[in-house]
């Protein structure tokens, strides 16, 4: 296994930069850091970061202050707009205590810039949260991630500690703990193949025994590269499937547009909402070129993305470079630009294009018989879910493009546009539901019996 530490001043750190005269970068960026690297008390089974414990043989794994001073003035040095993001991911980030969190705000606040406004993300698993954490989380404004994937039967099904057993109860004590302590948080769910068939019964729970406002579902496609690398087509059995992933966000959806609007953010469908309204940016697996979400190890070391933490991505260290020159360099150009340029014919033509820009390159894993051009593995899903979803979208789009409030849609199946009702438009091309598949849009029938036939199925 190559060292990535050894690799951190190769020829990638010395790529020709664009960066602004001030230092800056010439676009606003993200950063993951990972100040505990790989490590973590937990050790989930869809883990893609686990494996990435081998780039650095012999460390410990903590990020030292050298790094951590380096991290905060070079951040907030490169970032060209008023507001300054730190999102701290893991591995586990709460294995580094709360001393190591205080002088990381003690610094941002000692750098930034007048007029910078600076906020923090940490993204945990929750079950090492106690009272201490939460009163320095509220005090310091953190916005928190947990990671739940739905009740207990579905979360523990991957969700394991390193002895094996499931993890749902010591989440949810830390979950209450931050609602006592009236820290923010938002939920974080994977959908995977052990919880790809019950949409409601998790969406359902995390609104209504969470209390959960704010959501992301995350979809697992997963390599079968032990090293955790985005190398080989083999998908592991964890891996979601993509017309189950598209009838699990179709069937959320429906709950969602005529109940929830307004009131719960599933981050999906905001951005997607936001596409209709001309909206630019928001989530990057959705954005034409990518290259502006970066990934910070323990080291210093800086990778091109937080999947694509392997030697071949190593841009240099932040020690040793300013960041803008990273964000800026050639190299992480041409990655970003890839996304855009590698797109095979069949999404260069399609119709859905605008909205999903074929979605992010690491689930590009299905051949098209076009050199260095393959598929997403979730296409047939994201299509589906897409054309499906757009009547109630587009009606939810113009009520606020024209000053009204955004609320839930009427159910009456008449009155709505076609919202509580799937498009009916079958696919063409390879991305195309078989005619005796389920439908995706989640009704139980034969897509040939639903909505690849020319009657409208009533909800």
């Amino acid at each position: 296994m190559t060292d990535a530490t050894a690799a951190s001043g190769g020829t990638n750190a010395t790529a020709t930069s664009t960066r602004k005269r001030d230092g800056t970068a010439s676009r606003p960026f993200h950063v993951l850091v990972k100040p505990s690297g790989a490590i973590c008390n937990l050790a989930c089974d869809y883990c893609y970061f686990l494996a990435k414990e081998e780039l650095y043989p012999g460390s410990d794994f903590r990020m030292s202050d050298e790094v951590r001073g380096a991290y905060v003035r070079r951040i907030i040095d490169a970032q060209p707009g008023p507001d300054v993001s730190f999102a701290w991911q893991g591995g586990e980030p709460t294995l580094m205590g709360v001393d190591f969190f205080a002088r990381a705000v003690e610094l941002q606040h000692r750098y930034r810039r007048p007029g910078q406004r600076v906020h923090n993300a940490i993204q945990t698993n929750g079950t090492r949260l106690d009272d201490a954490w939460c009163r320095f989380l509220k005090r310091h404004d953190f916005l928190v991630g947990v990671s739940l994937d739905g009740p207990e039967e579905l979360h523990d099904r991957y969700r394991r500690d390193r002895g094996g057993a499931g993890t749902f109860h010591r989440v949810l004590r830390g979950i209450e703990l931050l609602r006592t302590h009236g820290v923010p948080f938002n939920i974080l769910t994977t959908v995977h193949a052990g919880n790809q068939d019950h949409p409601l019964s998790v969406y359902r729970f995390l609104r209504d025994e969470i209390g959960a406002e704010h959501i992301q579902f995350i979809p697992i496609v997963e390599r079968a590269d032990p090293r955790g690398f985005q190398e080989g087509r083999e998908l592991t059995d964890r891996t979601v499937d993509p017309g189950a992933f598209g009838a699990f966000l179709y069937a959320v959806f429906g709950e969602w547009i005529h109940r929830d609007v307004g009131r719960v953010f599933v981050q999906l469908f905001e951005v997607t909402l936001g596409k209709y309204l001309g909206r630019g940016g928001g989530l990057c697996v959705f954005e034409e070129t990518c290259g502006t979400g970066l990934a910070l190890e323990h080291t210093g070391d800086v990778y091109a993305c937080d999947h694509y933490v392997q030697p071949d991505h190593l841009l240099g260290n932040l020690v040793e470079l300013p960041m803008a020159d990273l964000v800026d360099s050639d190299v992480q150009r041409r990655f970003g630009d890839a996304k855009r340029d590698t797109l095979p014919a069949v999404c260069r033509e399609c119709e859905v294009r605008w909205l999903c820009h074929g979605g992010c390159p690491k689930d590009r894993v299905v051949a098209t018989g076009e050199e260095g051009r393959d598929l997403n593995h979730l296409c047939r899903g994201y299509y589906a879910f897409f054309t499906n979803s757009r009547a109630g979208l587009q009606l939810l789009a113009d009520r606020i493009a024209s000053g009204l409030p955004a609320i839930p849609l009427p159910a009456d199946g008449g009155s709505d546009g076609g919202a509580s009702r799937p498009q009916q438009r079958r696919p063409t091309g390879p991305k195309a539901v078989p005619r005796n598949a389920p439908c995706p849009c989640g009704s139980g029938r034969k897509y040939k019996h639903c909505c690849g036939g020319g009657r409208t199925r009533r909800s």
